[in-house]
Order: C-alpha cells, then sequence, then structure tokens
C-alpha cells in the first residue's frame, strides 16, 4: 500500500456512513410507513414479553414501566444523535442503552434487555464508524451471549445474523445516500444546462440581431455617404437620387432580414443557393454554384447569409464600382463561399472614389465574420488577391 492510500483507508475505518442516506428524504414512502410498522412491532412484541406472565404488580409493574420508556427514549435519542453524527453524544446514548440491557436483564426484564442489546448492536453498525460500531457491537452482542440460555450454536447464530443484518442494512444506508448525491448532483447538472443553454440562445439571437441591423444600417450608411460625397462635388442630381434610392431600399432589405432572421431563429429557412441567387441579383454580382446542392444545419446556413452579405457591403464600402464574383461550393463534409473583388478603377467621376467609405460602418465586419466560422468548428479567411480582395469561409455540414 502506497503513502497516499493509506490516510484514505484509515478514513474509511473512522468515518460516519452517509449522512443522506440517513436522512428521512432518502427514504420511499413505502419504506417509511414499514420502518414504523416494524418499530411498532417490536414494541409490542418487548411490552407482550415483559409484562405477559404477570411477574410485576404494584410499585415493580410501576419501576418496569418507567425503566421501558427510559429504554425507549435513549434509543431514540441514540439515533437522533447518530443521524446528526454527534460522536460524543452518540457514545454517551449507546453506552446508556446498553446499560438499560443490564438494568433489565437485573430486573428479570430479559426480552428487553435483549432487545436492547441486539438492536444497539445492529444501530451501531448501520450509523457508526467502523471501528467505535464494532466495539460497540461485541460489547452488546457479548452482554447477550453472556446472559443467553440458548446454548452455543443458537447463540452463535443469533449474533452472525446481527452481524450480517448490520452490514448489509449499511450497505444500504450507503447506497442510498449514493443514490441521493447523485440526484442532488444531477439536478444541479440539469441545471446548469438549461442555464448553459438559455445563455447559449441568448447569444444567438444577439448575434443574429446584430448582424442583421450592423448589415442593414452599414449598407444604408454607404450609400447616404456617398450621394453626400456626390452633393459635396455637384454630381448630376439623379445620380444622387440613386444613391438615396439604394439607402432606401437596403432599410426595406432589412426590414425582410430583420423577419428572415426572425424566422431562421424559429428554424423556417430560405434556401441557401436561393438566397444567394436573390443577394446576388439585387447586387448584379455574378454568382456560380459548383457540387451537389444540399439542406444545410441551421448554423451553417446563417454564417454563409451572413458572410456574403458582409463580403459584399465590404466591396460596396471599400471597392465601390470594383468587379465581384460569388462562389458556393459543396463539398464532402463542408460548404465553402468564397467572395472575389477585382481592383476598383481610378479616376472617375460618377461617385465617390475607393477608400472614401471606407470610415462609414463600424468596423467589425470581418471579426464578426470569423468569430460565426469558429464558433462552427470552421475557418474564414480574408485578405487581398491580385490587386482585389478575397474572402474564403469553410464551414462543416
Amino acid at each position: 500500500m502506497s503513502t497516499e492510500e493509506a490516510p484514505v483507508a484509515g478514513w474509511y475505518w473512522t468515518r460516519w456512513p452517509s449522512r443522506e442516506g440517513l436522512e428521512r428524504e432518502a427514504e420511499s414512502r413505502p419504506r417509511r410507513m414499514l420502518t414504523v410498522l416494524g418499530r411498532f412491532v417490536l414494541l409490542n412484541v418487548v411490552c407482550w414479553g415483559t409484562f405477559s406472565d404477570g411477574r410485576f404488580t404494584g410499585w415493580a409493574l410501576a419501576a418496569a414501566v418507567a425503566g421501558l420508556a427510559a429504554a425507549v427514549g435513549l434509543t431514540a435519542a441514540f439515533l437522533s444523535a447518530t443521524r446528526e453524527q454527534r460522536p460524543a453524544p452518540s457514545f454517551v446514548f449507546a453506552a446508556g442503552v446498553f446499560g438499560a440491557g443490564w438494568l433489565a436483564h437485573a430486573g428479570q426484564a430479559t426480552t428487553l434487555a435483549a432487545v436492547l442489546w441486539c438492536g444497539l448492536a445492529v444501530m451501531s453498525l448501520v450509523r457508526m464508524p467502523p471501528v467505535p460500531a464494532a466495539a460497540v457491537a461485541v460489547a452488546a452482542m457479548g452482554s447477550y451471549a453472556a446472559v443467553s440460555p440458548a446454548d452455543w450454536l443458537g447463540v452463535g447464530a443469533t449474533v452472525g445474523g446481527i452481524g450480517l443484518l448490520g452490514y448489509l442494512l449499511r450497505l444500504d444506508v450507503e447506497a442510498r445516500g449514493t443514490a441521493r448525491r447523485l440526484l442532488v448532483q444531477e439536478r444541479a447538472a440539469r441545471a446548469a444546462q438549461a442555464e448553459s443553454a438559455a445563455l447559449a440562445e441568448r447569444a444567438r439571437i444577439a448575434r443574429e440581431i446584430h448582424d442583421v441591423l450592423a448589415h442593414s444600417l452599414s449598407a444604408q450608411l454607404v450609400h447616404l455617404e456617398a450621394a453626400r460625397l456626390m452633393l459635396e462635388r455637384g454630381t448630376d442630381r439623379e445620380q444622387v437620387r440613386d444613391r438615396v434610392v439604394a439607402a432606401r431600399r437596403m432599410a426595406q432589405d432589412g426590414l425582410v432580414e430583420t423577419r428572415q432572421a426572425l424566422s431562421a431563429l424559429r428554424g423556417e429557412f430560405t434556401p441557401v443557393g436561393d438566397f444567394l441567387v436573390e443577394l446576388t441579383g439585387r447586387e448584379r454580382v455574378a454568382l456560380e454554384v459548383t457540387g451537389t446542392p444540399r439542406p444545410l444545419a441551421a448554423e451553417a446556413a446563417l454564417a454563409v447569409r451572413r458572410t456574403a452579405q458582409e463580403a459584399l457591403t465590404n466591396v460596396r464600402k471599400h471597392a465601390p464600382g470594383a468587379r465581384c464574383s460569388v462562389e458556393l461550393r459543396y463539398l464532402d463534409g463542408a460548404v465553402e463561399l468564397e467572395v472575389r473583388n477585382t481592383r476598383p478603377p481610378r479616376g472617375s467621376d460618377a461617385g465617390p472614389t475607393p477608400g472614401e467609405l471606407a470610415a462609414s460602418g463600424s468596423g467589425y465586419g470581418l471579426l464578426g465574420m470569423r468569430e460565426r466560422a469558429e464558433l462552427l468548428g470552421g475557418t474564414l479567411v480574408a485578405g487581398p488577391e491580385d490587386g482585389g480582395w478575397r474572402v474564403l469561409l469553410r464551414v462543416p455540414v
């Protein structure tokens, strides 16, 4: 035995039994009824064995009744002290029950004495630490064996039966205590799981609402900022009007997106392919779909939708006038979305030049797309390529 195992073994022999197993709540209703019925029957057996032969009359009868009441009180006090696991009171009341057995024997109440000693042995084995429980049980059963009129075989069988009964009842107490602790832990785990699920759902709702509002407002801000720059330059009113109309359209699209986000939270989705067809058609962007289209999980579909929206918004903001393409690829176990744009034209007087709209928006779009991908176990790569910009999203499905 190692030095680390020795303290554990020593602690086992001096520890109290499972307190949870001794609580009344750990017992089922039928078990409690049987316990009460058993104690009632045992009390009647003691009374019958003590008073049925008429040996106690007058003051002797009063003394016997008082002694029986005192023995019952000591037993109840012992049960209460061991249930609360108080060492000193438990040993004091155990000594009281032990002494009451000898007083009953001296008063010729042999049935009461035998019940007190046997009951004390069983209760100590069930409710006390193993070492003191064994000492109390040996003392109690030794007293019973010393005064029992039965032969040694009968006494041995009784002592062995009492010891086995106490051991089995102790195992039952430990099992009930373990079951009760596991039940408490399971309830705590369920509560924590429910709280975690609620927090995750709140985070998901907050993320969806944030993405919808960020995309819609950022797109509107891009067009309005472009209209302002055009007005300052004296650009043709028709072109400025087109920008304002586009901002109005973005506001309408934002309302549609909000409804779609609420539907998505309820599990109602427009297929990703149909959504991209509508989005790229509205933005006049080329779309290519490769692989076999198939339904995507809710979170993966939302990641593709939001990434496409944010990437196209960034193109309008940072590279107005640049040619853009979107490609959706269905792969084995994953789906990829790639958004590319070319180098923006220079020297155009039709509107703002690249970079003039870069200050519009929150600036957290790329970070939000990457966080969304990582939450799903995917990746997002964004960076310059051939003078333009490339965004590649890959999420498992």
